[in-house]
C-alpha cells in the first residue's frame, strides 16, 4: 500500500452518520471520500424528527410479547406490523424479544446510555467547527401524559432517566400550558426534559456538515456501491455499480438498512430491519411552539423544524419494497390535534423513510470482523440524529488509533 493511499477512506452513506463521520475523518487528517446513490442528506436523514433525545429507551421488555397481537391486528397503533411481513420479521423478533429479559435489559441501557451522555456535547462542538451552532435549539421537548394512568406506565422510564442522572421536571395543570400554550387542557402532566434539543433543520444540516468536508479537502461520488473487496497489499476497494474501483486504507459502512447488504457480501450478516416512520411537514400550522413535544403512549412527536412544524413518528413493519401506507401519518396528525387543538394543517407534505433498526436497540460501531480496513456505523434507530456526531467521533478514534472514550464492546458487530 503506498502512502498516499494509507491516508484514503472512504464512507458509504451520506446520511447525517455517514457526513459527520466524513466530517470527523477530514478534519483528522484524512483525505475522505464520501458516496452516496443519492444527493447528501436526501435519504432517512431527511425526514427525522429533528431531535437531539437523551432519553435512552429499549425497545423491548419483559412484557413485550404482550404487545404482539396488538401490533398485527390495530393499523392505527404505535407498531403495526404487516400480516404479509410478519414470517420475514420472525427471526429478527426473537432476537427482539430476547433483548428484553431482564438480565440484558440493563446491560442494553448501559449501553444506550454511554452514547447519549456524550451526545449533546459532542453535537455542540461538531456543530461549533462547521460553523452552524445556529441550527440547535435551545428549548428542551415535553413528554405529554393524558391521563394519570399513562404518566404511571412511564414511571420506569423516568425512573431510568434517574439512575443515570438525566434531569427532568414534572409538571401539571397550569404549569403545562404557561410553558406550552398551544397544548390542550386535556394534557394532565408533562415531563420537561431541558436537555433535548431540537435541530432547526436536519436536511440543512448534512448539507453543511457535507459541505465543510468537502471545503477541508474531502470529495463526494454518487453512485450505488456493489462490493467491498481487499487486495493483497491491505489495500481496501470499494466497487461501484458502474465500474468504477475506488481504493483506501480504510472503509466505514454507514449506509442505513442498506448497508445490511454490503455486511452479507463480507460474511457477516447482521439483523438490520427498516421500521417504516412517517411524517407530515406543515408549513401553515396555524399555531407557534416553544417546545417539541413527545406523546410516549402515542409514540409520536410533534416538532418545530424546517421552516414549520412535523409530525411523526410511530413505527411500521413492512420492509424495504412495499409502498408507503399514508393512512398512518393522518392518523398521527389527529393525535397532534388532540394535543394541539388550534393546529391546522394547510400547505402539508407527507413522507416515509426507514429508520436502520437492531433487535437489541444499540447501533453498530465496529470494525469488520471478516475484513481489516472496514468499519461499520449502522443499525441507530430512533437515534441516529441524537448519536451521529458520538458517533463520528468514535469512528474516528478506531480509524486513527486512538483509545474511544467509551467501551465498545456492546457495539461489536459480531455480537450477535
Amino acid at each position: 500500500m503506498t502512502d498516499e493511499t494509507k491516508k484514503k477512506v472512504v464512507v458509504v452513506g451520506a446520511g447525517v452518520i455517514g457526513a459527520s463521520i466524513a466530517f470527523d475523518l477530514q478534519r483528522r487528517g484524512f483525505q475522505v471520500t464520501l458516496i452516496d446513490k443519492g444527493e447528501p442528506g436526501r435519504g432517512t436523514s431527511f425526514g427525522n424528527m429533528a431531535s437531539i433525545a437523551l432519553d435512552f429507551a429499549a425497545g423491548s421488555g419483559p412484557s413485550t410479547w404482550k404487545k404482539i397481537p396488538g401490533w398485527l391486528l390495530d393499523t392505527e397503533g404505535p407498531v403495526w406490523l404487516r400480516p404479509s411481513y410478519a414470517a420475514r420479521m420472525l427471526p429478527w423478533f426473537l432476537r427482539f424479544l430476547a433483548a428484553g429479559r431482564p438480565s440484558r435489559l440493563r446491560e442494553i441501557e448501559d449501553a444506550g446510555m454511554s452514547l447519549s451522555l456524550r451526545a449533546l456535547g459532542d453535537f455542540r462542538e461538531m456543530l461549533q467547527a462547521i460553523g452552524a451552532s445556529e441550527l440547535m435549539t435551545e428549548e428542551g421537548c415535553l413528554a405529554i401524559y393524558e391521563t394519570e394512568a399513562e404518566f404511571a406506565a412511564d414511571r420506569g422510564h423516568l425512573a431510568m432517566m434517574q439512575r443515570y442522572g438525566r434531569e427532568f421536571e414534572v409538571l401539571s395543570n397550569g404549569a403545562i400550558q404557561y410553558h406550552e400554550p398551544a397544548l390542550s387542557p386535556v394534557i394532565a402532566k408533562a415531563v420537561l426534559l431541558p436537555d433535548n434539543k431540537s435541530i432547526r433543520d436536519p436536511y440543512r444540516l448534512v448539507v453543511r456538515l457535507t459541505d465543510a468536508a468537502i471545503a477541508a479537502g474531502a470529495a463526494f461520488a454518487s453512485g450505488a456501491v456493489s462490493n467491498i473487496e481487499r487486495k493483497g497489499d491491505g489495500t481496501v476497494v470499494v466497487a461501484l455499480d458502474d465500474g468504477r474501483r475506488i481504493e483506501a486504507a480504510f472503509v466505514v459502512l454507514a449506509a442505513g438498512v442498506h448497508t445490511r447488504f454490503l455486511a452479507a457480501k463480507l460474511g457477516e450478516p447482521i439483523p438490520l430491519e427498516t421500521e417504516r416512520g412517517y411524517h407530515t411537514q406543515i408549513m401553515k400550522p396555524g399555531i407557534s411552539m416553544r417546545y417539541s413535544v413527545i406523546w410516549p403512549h402515542r409514540a409520536f412527536m410533534v416538532t418545530p423544524t424546517a421552516g414549520g412544524i412535523r409530525v411523526g413518528g410511530n413505527v411500521e413493519l413492512a420492509g424495504l419494497d412495499a409502498a408507503p401506507d399514508f393512512r398512518r401519518p393522518r392518523v398521527l396528525v389527529r393525535h397532534a390535534q388532540r394535543a394541539l387543538p388550534g393546529l391546522k394543517v394547510e400547505e402539508a407534505t407527507e413522507w416515509m423513510g426507514h429508520r436502520p433498526a437492531l433487535p437489541d436497540t444499540i447501533p453498530i460501531i465496529s470494525p469488520s470482523s471478516k475484513m481489516p480496513g472496514v468499519f461499520y456505523a449502522t443499525g441507530h434507530g430512533h437515534l441516529g440524529l441524537t448519536y451521529a456526531a458520538t458517533t463520528a467521533r468514535l469512528i474516528g478514534d478506531m480509524v486513527s488509533r486512538a483509545k474511544p472514550s467509551v467501551d465498545m464492546t456492546p457495539f461489536r458487530i459480531d455480537r450477535y
